[in-house]
């Protein structure tokens, strides 16, 4: 009976370590990192994307926010205009807003009005302005990807994009990678 309740404690060993390695593995399976996707082009979606991103990488989280079709918008520089586009390139580029200044809200946009009164709110209550926040996100290591396809499809040049430190070009499956290491990922 002894021997039996040996091998009983030895098969039961082995099988609490196997568990403790596969809870190890669960644990860091995952970064302290925050993967963003940003579709929206609307200022107050950005805004909270940024907002969001700067708290987290004020705690020490990487953040790595992955921009595609209509927040692109957002990175545009006022400043640049890229040559060689063709028609319906240009026709995007003159349809959709030029840089953080320009966007609509997505409730209330009020013929502009809403955006203006946005910021002058934000500025009476010391809230960063939107490109204050992008140069903050710079200095903090906060990662922007640019997504190709996106880009390719709205005739956008790397060129018109705003200088950024931390700026890259990649497709979705970068974006999908990120994510999937990343411990919190937000759509906005």
């Amino acid at each position: 009976m002894e021997d039996n309740q040996k091998v009983s404690i030895e098969q039961l060993q082995v099988q609490i370590d196997a568990l403790k390695d596969k809870i190890s593995q669960l644990e860091n399976s995952r970064k302290d990192q925050l993967s963003i996707a940003v579709v929206s082009g609307d200022l107050d979606k950005v805004l909270a994307a940024m907002v969001i991103s700067i708290a987290a990488a004020a705690m020490d989280t990487q953040v790595k926010l992955f921009f595609s079709f209509w927040s692109l918008s957002a990175l545009r520089d006022p400043n640049k205009s890229p040559k060689g586009k063709d028609i319906i390139s240009k026709m995007f580029g003159c349809m959709l807003p030029t840089g953080t200044k320009k966007l609509k809200l997505s409730n209330m946009n009020m013929a502009g009005m809403g955006p203006k009164m946005i910021g002058y709110l934000m500025k009476k209550q010391n809230v960063m302005s939107l490109e204050t926040m992008f140069k903050e996100a710079g200095e903090l290591g906060i990662e922007i990807v640019v997504c190709e396809m996106s880009m390719g499809l709205m005739g956008f040049k790397k060129e018109e994009f705003i200088d950024y430190p931390n700026l890259s070009y990649a497709g979705a499956a970068t974006f999908v990678a990120d994510a999937g290491e990343s411990s919190i990922q937000l759509f906005i």
